[in-house]
C-alpha cells in the first residue's frame, strides 16, 4: 500500500486518508476516490489530497478483517464474528463459557505485522452470552496478503468457547451459631451458578467441626461440592480440607494468589470437585472463587499449578478496610 500527498486528479480507486470539509459537506476518510469525488475536490479548490493506494498482493482492510475473523473461528464452538467495518470484526460469545485462548499463538500472530491485531480478554476470562471475546482490527486500509495469511494460519484454532456443563451442585454451609442467616450468601452463590448453567440441588447446614462435617460431606448429592465454612479456614488442617479428606477425598490445594480470595481450596471426591469457597464469595463482588468456579462448571481441569498463574493479575480490588500488615516486635 502506497500512503502519499497525490495530484487530485490522480487519485480515483484509492483511499481517502483523510476528512475533508467541502461546501457541500463531509468527505469522510475511507472513501473510495470516485469521479464525482475528484470533481468535487476540484471545485472546492483541492488540488492534491492524501491517499492510500493499493498495491498488488494487498488485501482490502474489511477483506482482510473478515477473513482474520474466520479463522479465529476455525474449530470453535459458540462463538460468532460480526460482520466486517472500518477494518473492524468483533468475535462474540453465542452463550455463557470460559475463554480458552493460546497466547503464545496469538502473540505471534500480533508480531507478523503491527497493522493487522487481535485484542481479547483474558485467557480463562469468563463470558456471558452475547459478551465480545474480541476484537480484529486492520489498523491500516490495507495489508499484505502474504502477512494476513500468515496470521490466519497462526488464528487457527487459537480461540475457544469452554461450555457450561450443567452440573449439579451442593452446598455446604458451616455454623458456629446455630440458624445464622446466610441468606445473602446463598443468593450469592445461586446467581454464580445460574450464570454458568449449573443448578443448586441442595443447601445443607451442619455444625462447624470436622466429624459433622466430614458426614455432610460424603451424603452430598451434587456433581460440584461447594463448602463455606462459618470460620475462615487458615490452614489445611483446618475443619474443612480435614473433614474432606476424613471423607475419603484429597486436597489438591489451600490457599491461592488472588485477592479477595486467599483462603480457597480446591479438592477431589470420588471424581467430583469440591471447592471450599473464600468468605468474600458471601459477596456477588469478584473475587478468586470466581476464578475457580467458572473453570469447574465448564469442564476445565483445574490444578496447583493452574491456581499458581492466577497471581499476576490476581489483585482484584484494593479493600481500604483490609488490615495492614503488622509492626514487628
Amino acid at each position: 500500500m502506497i500512503f502519499a500527498e497525490r495530484p487530485t486528479t490522480d487519485t480515483q480507486g484509492s483511499i481517502l486518508a483523510h476528512s475533508i470539509e467541502l461546501p457541500k459537506g463531509l468527505l469522510r476518510k475511507g472513501a473510495v476516490v470516485a469521479v464525482e469525488h475528484i470533481d468535487a475536490l476540484l471545485n472546492a479548490g483541492i488540488e492534491r489530497v492524501t491517499v492510500a493506494t493499493l498495491e498488488v498482493g494487498d488485501v482490502e482492510e474489511n477483506d482482510a478483517a473478515r477473513r482474520l475473523g474466520e479463522a479465529l473461528l476455525d474449530g470453535a464452538n459458540g462463538l460468532r464474528a460480526t460482520a466486517a467495518a472500518t477494518g473492524r470484526v468483533n468475535i462474540m460469545a453465542d452463550h455463557a463459557g470460559v475463554a480458552l485462548l493460546d497466547v503464545e499463538q496469538l502473540t505471534q500472530m500480533n508480531a507478523l505485522n503491527p497493522m493487522i491485531t487481535f485484542a481479547s480478554v483474558p485467557d480463562h476470562h469468563q463470558m456471558h452470552q452475547g459478551g465480545m471475546l474480541g476484537t480484529v482490527k486492520i489498523i491500516s486500509y490495507a495489508v499484505p496478503d502474504i502477512d494476513l495469511e500468515a496470521a490466519c494460519a497462526l488464528a487457527s484454532g487459537a480461540v475457544k468457547l469452554a461450555a457450561p456443563t450443567s452440573m449439579s451442585v451442593s452446598l455446604i454451609i458451616t455454623q458456629i451459631r446455630e440458624n445464622a442467616d446466610e441468606t445473602k450468601a446463598i443468593a450469592a452463590t445461586e446467581a454464580r451458578l445460574n450464570a454458568l448453567d449449573a443448578l443448586l440441588v441442595e443447601t445443607v447446614t451442619c455444625p462447624h467441626g470436622i466429624a459433622p462435617l466430614t458426614r455432610t460431606i460424603q451424603k452430598a448429592q451434587g456433581d460440584l461440592i461447594l463448602i463455606l465454612t462459618g470460620s475462615a479456614t487458615s490452614d489445611p488442617a483446618d475443619v474443612a480440607p480435614a473433614a474432606l479428606v476424613n471423607a475419603g477425598g484429597h486436597l489438591i490445594r489451600f490457599g491461592m494468589p488472588v485477592d479477595p480470595g486467599n483462603l480457597l481450596f480446591i479438592g477431589d471426591l470420588d471424581g467430583r470437585s469440591v471447592i471450599g469457597l473464600p468468605g468474600c464469595a458471601r459477596s456477588p463482588a469478584l473475587n478468586g472463587a470466581d476464578k475457580v468456579l467458572s473453570r469447574v462448571l465448564c469442564g476445565v481441569p483445574v490444578s496447583s499449578a493452574d491456581i499458581a498463574g492466577m497471581g499476576v493479575g490476581g489483585l482484584l480490588k484494593e479493600i481500604p478496610t483490609r488490615p495492614r500488615p503488622r509492626r514487628a516486635k
